[in-house]
């Protein structure tokens, strides 16, 4: 009796395999939440170079964002993967990968895991066992914190949830003095007091997706002119913390007066977005969440240029 035994043979031309892998890799990639990776780089890099009063390594700058990156997209991952129910009902995230199904969740599982650990070990060889330590704590305030417990519990998720996004200025400063000092706690204090006021205005937009999913986000709990007051605060809060660095790091010129005009500007929105919530008047509350990115941004590109100027 012989058995004849058939080879399954790929039948798809190379350039249809080749587009099937391209697809792939991308869908990983957006696992990463790549726009939420350049606001790492955004306040790493220029930290690093107020920690070094100059320009520091830059295989020590390369190895930081490499690791930060790794670490990000590691949070970011397990996300997706915890939220993938809800991510199905709304606007915003229906085409992630989970969810459109260019990634299976075990994919998406093993592929955080392994960002996680890989990040956790390469920043203690290239940089130093505290930076380490910090990265894997952020990975896990995220994640568990964060996703796990506050995000469907209370309207105050975003605010202390937001913590983990403060995580990379104490990475950049440690991974350059191996230590943490008050500069790096202010502008921990920042990017927390930043954050609210940056998505809740999203939260505004997206308020019918989050109430569809039971998500108890601010913008989604209470009324326009309630968010915007909110913001508000936060937005003179996060200014005023801003202020801060002066005194205590030794800025300059460029970063004071950087923080002055951006923040001024940014308190301006704010204002203008519970101004038209109390009229009745659409409150275009993306305006906000895009200055509140371009605020952030220019500020800590004054981080960086301030150190390396004489004045």
């Amino acid at each position: 009796m012989h058995t004849t035994t058939t080879a399954r043979v790929d039948t798809r031309a190379p350039h249809e395999t080749r587009q099937s892998i391209g697809r792939t890799v991308k869908a990983y990639i957006a696992l990463t939440k790549p726009r939420v990776l350049e606001l790492l780089l955004v306040t790493t890099v220029p930290v690093m170079l107020l920690a070094a009063g100059g320009l520091p390594s830059l295989w020590l700058v390369l190895a930081t964002v490499v690791g930060g990156s790794m670490s990000a997209g590691s949070a970011a991952a397990f996300n997706m993967y915890l939220d993938r129910d809800i991510d199905a009902h709304m606007r915003r995230t229906v085409n992630r990968p989970i969810v459109t199904g260019e990634v299976s969740p075990r994919g998406a599982l093993i592929f955080a895991w392994t960002l996680a650990a890989a990040s956790t070990v390469w920043l203690w060889l290239t940089t130093n066992w505290l930076a380490a330590t910090l990265s894997a704590g952020a990975i896990f305030f995220y994640v568990v914190i964060y996703t796990m417990i506050l995000k469907r519990r209370t309207e105050q998720n975003i605010v202390w949830g937001g913590i983990a996004g403060c995580f990379p200025v104490l990475i950049g400063w440690t991974a350059v003095t191996g230590s943490l000092a008050w500069p790096p706690l202010i502008l921990f204090a920042l990017v927390f007091l930043w954050t609210p006021p940056h998505y809740w205005p999203l939260s505004m937009k997206y308020r019918d997706d989050y109430e569809d999913v039971h998500v108890p986000m601010l913008g989604a709990t209470r009324n326009g002119s309630q968010v915007g007051l909110q913001v508000i605060l936060y937005a003179w809060a996060t200014v005023a913390c801003s202020l801060l660095l002066v005194p205590v790091a030794g800025m300059g010129l460029v970063y004071t007066v950087s923080a002055l005009v951006f923040g001024g500007w940014f308190i301006y929105e704010s204002h203008v977005l519970y101004n038209r919530a109390v009229r009745g008047t659409e409150p275009r509350p993306m305006r906000v969440f895009h200055a509140s990115i371009t605020y952030l941004t220019l500020l800590f590109v004054a981080i960086a240029v301030d150190p390396l100027l004489p004045f």
